[in-house]
């Protein structure tokens, strides 16, 4: 039997076992693999939830589409109905920042920022570039989990959208390291982002009242919450831009 139909082979049997799960993972001949399903939802999350379907086939869409164009995301390596597999990319940075040496983060964070930076400079977003949908593996970042890509939005107000999903991600996970963050960010500007950021900056300017009302939970507010005051302070660094419409 030819590598190709053991792989697929190996596939059917891992979607007839595991049908309905969103996302498992496999090893292949010593490479590790994601099968991605078509979520089986029950009852009122039908209702609360895209449409699951539309959602994989939108997802797969965007990565083969970036992936022509040699963005940092990895590679669909089957589709079929109702699932994709696509290659291992290595640990999320979220999961990195949880358990490798503090002496790494700035390395592997400047190695994400400038990813960003490059994306976007290829005229393309994220939607939502958490930590948890971003991997690094021996310094190559790869974005992931594309599903909340909006097309519908322009250019300009989706990767204003990215930075800012991005700065807030950074503050939820790894608390008011405002050095350590300051310096990702300064390499995203310099590997091109410096428009976006001026943007973001400038989007910002009519909602940094939130910062005297976030002010108390910098410290004490929940994950979602305190984030929301440091990513006003790190805009707050230089003098304000006018407010601008996106």
């Amino acid at each position: 039997m030819a590598e190709h139909e053991r792989f697929q082979q190996l596939v059917a049997e891992l979607i007839r076992e595991h049908r309905g799960k969103r996302v498992v993972s496999f090893e292949f001949q010593g490479k590790r693999y994601w099968l991605k399903q078509v979520e089986k939802l029950a009852g009122a999350m039908r209702l609360l939830k895209q449409n699951s379907a539309l959602a994989l086939h939108k997802e797969i869409d965007v990565l083969t589409e970036l992936a022509r164009h040699g963005a940092p995301v990895p590679a669909v390596v089957d589709v079929g109905d109702g699932y994709m597999v696509i290659e291992d990319a290595g640990a999320t940075i979220k999961d990195l920042l949880a358990h490798d040496q503090e002496a790494h983060w700035p390395i592997i964070l400047n190695d994400v920022a400038i990813a960003l930076a490059s994306l976007h400079m290829m005229h393309f977003s994220h939607g939502r570039p958490a930590l948890r949908d971003i991997s690094w593996q021996d310094g190559e970042v790869k974005f992931i989990d594309f599903e909340a890509h909006q097309q519908d939005k322009s250019e300009i107000s989706q990767q204003v959208r990215d930075l800012l999903v991005f700065i807030h991600s950074l503050y939820r996970y790894i608390g008011p390291r405002n050095a350590l963050i300051s310096q990702a960010i300064d390499a995203y500007r310099a590997a091109g982002g410096e428009l976006i950021w001026q943007k973001a900056k400038q989007f910002l300017a009519s909602w940094q009242w939130l910062y005297y009302f976030a002010w108390p939970f910098r410290y004490a507010g929940g994950k979602d919450l305190k984030p929301v005051y440091w990513v006003l302070w790190h805009f707050r660094q230089e003098n304000a831009l006018p407010s601008v419409a996106l």
